[in-house]
């Protein structure tokens, strides 16, 4: 018991230093009043964020690029640029707030070192953009259709004064000569300092936490429990296995669910409402099973075939809502088809398995209840032949 113990607090420590190490990431931690983004990265110079979602069956990026601490009087760009992480031939998309308060986004290509930044078309199609300013923060909206080629690319930004609606040259010191890196729409890998992968990978962490601990360990400490115990020799080696089992994936299980809520907090605009209640609904049922073994009674207790029932009965519904939402999951996730097969063929396993020791597990109870009637019925039949000769042989003493 003091092992479980130690590991529910190991469990709610490993939530809390998550949830605090979580808050850290800047980009993460942001989110917008009406979209929503698969990946952001924290650009390296000039406080400025970049947040993205790449639509394969569109063949487009819908990005948000933020530039905070500045003010109404400077304009902010962000753009792409196959040749290098060089502003020359550097595709852009440019905001600034004009002279009656307004912010105004457009685009321009930037075809020479000494560029008129004037509104000019790009290489590929922009169907949206659009810019806010607000709390001095610029914001630019836009909607990409780019080819294949451009999905990994260099990424560049730059601010600068605005004088009577008119951009002025950026200064040419300090981080403005430090804002350039990569970008990959595609993977959701950036150059800047907080990987524009964080979300998605986090998002992979939640798959892969939640399917080993609800979906692969918690099934296996069942089959360990109904199976196991069934032999003599294996006990109590059976109830520590099992333990063991449902603790460590309750304790894993914790920070898959963890990683789940901080998906949400971070995508206010997203909801996967069934896979959400669904996730709630298993963490508070695994955390009563743990806790429930605190309250084991003994063998022999009035109350241990009403717990026995109570810890039965919410085990297998928690297995069973664990695969579930493992694949409703996989549907939300969409990652390759192999990793689906993969789990599926992990719970075909676990079925013949579990199958295969139902079968013989059945057979060795019959087996012993055939063997204790047959000793019942021959000391039944010693007693009474004994019962016959002692009578016979008091009738003759008497």
């Amino acid at each position: 018991m003091e092992k479980t113990r130690k590991l529910v607090l190991f469990s709610c420590l490993l939530l809390v230093s998550f949830l605090a190490s979580s808050s850290a990431q800047t980009c993460l931690n942001h989110s917008f009043s009406n979209r929503q983004y698969a990946n952001c990265s924290d650009l390296p110079a000039l406080n400025c964020f970049l947040h993205w979602t790449y639509d394969e069956a569109a063949g487009t990026v819908e990005v948000a690029f933020r530039h905070t601490g500045t003010t109404s009087s400077r304009w902010s760009a962000w753009g792409i640029n196959p040749s290098g992480p060089t502003m020359l031939n550097t595709q852009a998309l440019v905001a600034y707030v004009n002279s009656s308060g307004i912010p105004h986004a457009f685009t321009t290509s930037i075809d020479s070192m000494n560029p008129s930044m004037q509104q000019s078309a790009l290489s590929f199609q922009v169907p949206s953009l659009s810019a806010e300013f607000e709390n001095n923060e610029m914001r630019i909206f836009a909607v990409m259709r780019i080819s294949e080629s451009l999905l990994a690319t260099n990424q560049v930004w730059q601010e600068g004064p605005v004088s009577n609606d008119q951009l002025m040259i950026h200064p040419t010191s300090g981080d403005n000569m430090r804002s350039a890196a990569s970008v990959n729409f595609l993977t959701g890998q950036s150059g800047g300092t907080s990987s524009g992968s964080s979300r998605t990978r986090r998002r992979n962490v939640h798959g892969v936490l939640n399917t080993v601990s609800w979906g692969i360990l918690m099934p296996f400490g069942a089959i360990t429990a109904r199976y196991m115990k069934v032999f003599k020799s294996a006990d109590p080696a059976w109830f520590y296995l099992h333990v063991a089992c449902q603790t460590s994936a309750y304790a894993v299980g914790v920070a898959g669910w963890a990683t789940g809520i901080r998906l949400g907090s971070d995508s206010a605009g997203v909801t996967h409402n069934p896979h959400r209640n669904i996730g709630i609904t298993l963490f508070c049922l695994g955390t009563l099973q743990v806790f429930a073994l605190l309250l084991r009674p003994n063998k022999d207790h009035k109350y241990r075939l009403y717990w026995n029932i109570y810890h039965h009965s919410v085990g297998y519904a928690v297995i069973i809502l664990s695969i579930i939402n493992i694949f409703d999951g996989f549907d939300i996730l969409k990652p390759d088809d192999h990793w689906e097969r993969i789990y599926i063929g992990i719970l075909i396993f676990l079925g013949v398995v579990a199958t295969l020791l139902e079968g013989f597990t059945w057979y060795i109870v019959l087996r012993r209840k055939n063997r204790g009637s047959e000793t019942d019925k021959r000391s039944h039949s010693i007693n009474g032949a004994n019962g016959v000769n002692g009578f016979g042989a008091r009738g003759q003493d008497v």
